[in-house]
């Protein structure tokens, strides 16, 4: 029940008909008794930085969740970036501090490697092929250095984009090994998509999957499906695999955390949300 005493985390994005936070922050909210509410806010890019400068003159806002297509504007209109935002030169997250400035977080790849972790798999010295270096790219990517990865391969079509997102990790982890242009994934032991490959039917294989070895760990970070046929012909290899909404649910908690909201687990996220396909 929304009252006066509502706390307001505001779900910025446009369209807002494919968000599934709400319905899985709202449950657990509800289920713990804390008086807050996600709300979709359908902000077009045109009014987007007047509409955040707005949102947060407001006395009963916590913070907002941040979706396409403003996670890029967002880094320009914050006080403050931590280091995974930096990197990913996106931000999905604003908090409100209590002297009225604004810091922004990026939470994608704190989610996959969240759920790499609780598999058991380790990414402290590993190799890993990220392939796709847009917003969620470069943020698995940050989080996976942040996380002592040994090694990352980074590639997209857009050269200029592995470029920037590799400067910005050496500014960051300068003994990083990176190498650049590949999206062959013989040798990772961490492989995962960032592309919308697997979104449509019919759409292409992001790699050549006849080339990661069954002990490889396998993501994808599509919303869509749950298995797409990328995750389906990994699995048939044998491989450990992740689905796109472990990511959601894992970084969940760490969104929580950072707006200073009770913490749970992704198992009691999933037990009380209404999300299905």
């Amino acid at each position: 029940m929304i009252d006066g005493n509502t706390i307001l985390i505001a779900h910025l994005g446009y369209p807002t008909t494919t968000f599934k936070a709400p319905l899985i922050y709202n449950p657990y909210f509800e289920s713990i008794g804390v008086n807050a509410v996600v709300m979709p806010m359908a902000v077009e890019a045109d009014v987007y930085p007047q509409v955040l400068a707005a949102l947060f003159r407001l006395k009963n806002i916590r913070g907002a969740l941040v979706t396409m297509p403003h996670k890029v504007t967002t880094t320009g209109l914050v006080d403050e970036l931590s280091t995974a935002a930096s990197i990913a030169g996106s931000c999905n997250a604003v908090l409100l501090r209590p002297d009225g400035t604004l810091r922004g977080d990026m939470f994608d790849g704190e989610g996959f490697v969240r759920g790499v972790l609780r598999k058991g798999r380790q990414v402290a010295g590993a190799r890993a092929l990220v392939v796709g270096s847009g917003g969620v790219g470069a943020a698995i990517a940050a989080s996976l250095a942040g996380a002592g990865a040994a090694a990352l391969g980074l590639f997209d079509l857009n050269s200029a984009a592995v470029e920037g997102l590799a400067r910005r990790l050496r500014a960051h982890y300068p003994v990083l090994a990176l190498e650049l242009g590949t999206r062959d994934p013989e040798g990772y032991d961490i492989v995962v998509n960032t592309t919308p490959l697997g979104m449509n039917d019919g759409d292409p294989l992001p790699m050549d999957v006849s080339r990661i070895a069954p002990e490889s760990f396998v993501g994808e970070v599509v919303l869509k499906s749950e298995v797409t046929p990328f995750l389906a012909a990994a699995q048939a290899k044998g491989c450990q695999t992740q689905v796109g909404t472990d990511m959601l649910f894992e970084q969940i908690p760490a969104y929580l955390e950072f707006f200073g909201f009770p913490t749970t687990t992704p198992d009691n996220l999933r037990a009380v949300a209404r999300i299905s396909y």
